[in-house]
C-alpha cells in the first residue's frame, strides 16, 4: 500500500506514515474531486477519509484553518504553489465543521463533513445486501398520491425466518450506497450480529400531481401516516418477504420532518413500531395552525403529561441547527430529551455542533442502530423498555448562550 493509499483509506495507516508529503498532496489535488479547483477557490475543499481530514485552499496570503470552532491552526504552503494545506485528525462517528482565516477574515468553510468510522466502509468478506428496483405506490389514505420506494435486504435474510423491519423516511437518500453509507453499515452490523436481520423499507415523500406531500405526511400530528405505513406499505412488503408483525421487531427512522414523522408513528402506534431514530427532528410548529390543528412543538409537553408509550428513542441534533419562524430545532430537541428523561423513557440524545444536515446522523449510524436494537431477542414479541440507570443518574440537559459574551 502506498502512503497516499494509506492516507486515503485508513486513518491508522496514515498516522503511522506521517503527514502526506507535498508530492502526495499534489497528486491528491489532481485526482480527488473533493479537492477540485473550484472548491479550492471557494474555500470548501476538504478530503475526508475516516478520521483523517485534508484541508486545502488557494490563497495569496497565509491561511489558518478553524476546525469545530477550536483554535486557529496555521496551514502549510505547498512549495511552488499558492495552495495551503493542513492534515488534521478528528473524531469519527460524527460530523465536523471548518472555515479559513485569511488576513484575519473568515473565508469559505463547511458545516457538513462526516467523519465515518470503520463500520461505514466496505469490509472484506462481508456480503452485500440487495437493493430492489424503484417501485411506485399509489395511496388510498392520501387519495391520488404516488410515492417512490425501495426495499433493501441483507444477504442473511432467509424466507423461512421472519425478519425484523425498519422504515426510513426520505428513503431516496439511502439508495446510493456511497452517499449515506447506510447500506454498508447495515451489511457490516448484520454480519457481526450487532443488529438483527431486517427488511429495510426506503420510502420517499409522495406527490399529488406537482404538489409535494412531504410536510403533509411528515409534519402532521395525526395518525394518517402511521396508517399509510401499516396498512398500505407493509402489506406490500409482506407479499415479497417474511416479516415480523410485532412492534418489538419494528423500527422507524427519519431526518428533519422525517424525524418527527418517525416519532409520530411510534407515538400513535407503539404496538406497531417501538424503536425510533429521529435525526435533526423538526419538533417545531411547521404544521401548527391556531384553532385548527396542533403542531410538533407540543410533543415535549405531551410526553410529560399524556400516558407513557413503550418506545425507545434516539434523538440527534446540533447546536447550530435551524432557528426560524417555525421554532428552534436545538431547543426543541433538548426539550424532547428532557421530557423523555423526566418520564423514564429509554432514550438517548446525541448532541454535536452541526447545522441542519444529515452528516452527523450518517456518521453515527452504526452507533444509532446498535443502540436501537440492543438486547434484541428474536424469541420475543414484546419487552418493556426502561431508562438506562446511567442515564437516569444524570441531570437534565441545560443550555448556555455559547455564541454570546
Amino acid at each position: 500500500m502506498t502512503r497516499i493509499a494509506a492516507f486515503l483509506l485508513s486513518a491508522l495507516s496514515a498516522l503511522a506514515a506521517g503527514p502526506p508529503t507535498d508530492d502526495e498532496v499534489a497528486a491528491l489535488l489532481k485526482s480527488e474531486p473533493a479537492l477540485a479547483e473550484d472548491n479550492l477557490k471557494k474555500g470548501t475543499a476538504v478530503l475526508a477519509r475516516g478520521g483523517e481530514f485534508l484541508f486545502a485552499v488557494r490563497s495569496d496570503k497565509p491561511v489558518q484553518v478553524v476546525v469545530d470552532e477550536g483554535a486557529p491552526a496555521p496551514m502549510k504552503k505547498l512549495a511552488g504553489s499558492d495552495v495551503y494545506v493542513q492534515n488534521s485528525t478528528v473524531r469519527t462517528g460524527t460530523s465536523h465543521n471548518f472555515y479559513y482565516l485569511i488576513g484575519g477574515e473568515k473565508f469559505g468553510g463547511r458545516t457538513d463533513i462526516a467523519a465515518f468510522g470503520p463500520y461505514s466502509y466496505e469490509k472484506a468478506g462481508v456480503p452485500k445486501g440487495t437493493l430492489s428496483e424503484k417501485m411506485v405506490h399509489t395511496s388510498k389514505i392520501y387519495p391520488g398520491m404516488t410515492s417512490n420506494w425501495w426495499i433493501y435486504v441483507p444477504s442473511q435474510y432467509k424466507p423461512e425466518t421472519a425478519a425484523a423491519v425498519m422504515v426510513f423516511q426520505d428513503g431516496e437518500g439511502l439508495v446510493d450506497r456511497e452517499r449515506s453509507r447506510a447500506q454498508i453499515v447495515i451489511d457490516n452490523l448484520t454480519a457481526e450480529h450487532k443488529i438483527p436481520v431486517a427488511i429495510y423499507v426506503l420510502i420517499s415523500p409522495g406527490m399529488i400531481g406537482e404538489r409535494r406531500m412531504r410536510s403533509v405526511e411528515y409534519d402532521t400530528m395525526d395518525e394518517s401516516y402511521a396508517h399509510f405505513i401499516r396498512d398500505e406499505i407493509l402489506p406490500e412488503v409482506a407479499k415479497k418477504y417474511n416479516i415480523r408483525k410485532d412492534g418489538y421487531s419494528r423500527a422507524i427512522a427519519g431526518n428533519s420532518s422525517g424525524g418527527i414523522c418517525a416519532f409520530n408513528v411510534a407515538w400513535h402506534m407503539p404496538n406497531e413500531f417501538s424503536r425510533v431514530l429521529s435525526r435533526i427532528g423538526s419538533f417545531t410548529s411547521i404544521a401548527w395552525k391556531p384553532d385548527e390543528r396542533d403542531g410538533g412543538n407540543l410533543y415535549p409537553f405531551m410526553i410529560r403529561k399524556l400516558p407513557k408509550r413503550n418506545i425507545r428513542v434516539w434523538l440527534q441534533d446540533g447546536s447550530n441547527d435551524l432557528e426560524n419562524n417555525h421554532g428552534s430545532w436545538p431547543l426543541q430537541n433538548i426539550q424532547m430529551a428532557n421530557s423523555l428523561k423526566m418520564r423514564g423513557y429509554d432514550f438517548h440524545l446525541s448532541w454535536g455542533n452541526g447545522t441542519h444536515n444529515g452528516a452527523a446522523g450518517n456518521a453515527e449510524l452504526p452507533e444509532e442502530l446498535t443502540w436501537l436494537w440492543r438486547d434484541y431477542d428474536p424469541a420475543k414479541t414484546d419487552a418493556q423498555y426502561t431508562q438506562d440507570p446511567a442515564e437516569a443518574s444524570k441531570p437534565e440537559f441545560r443550555v448556555r448562550a455559547l455564541n454570546r459574551d
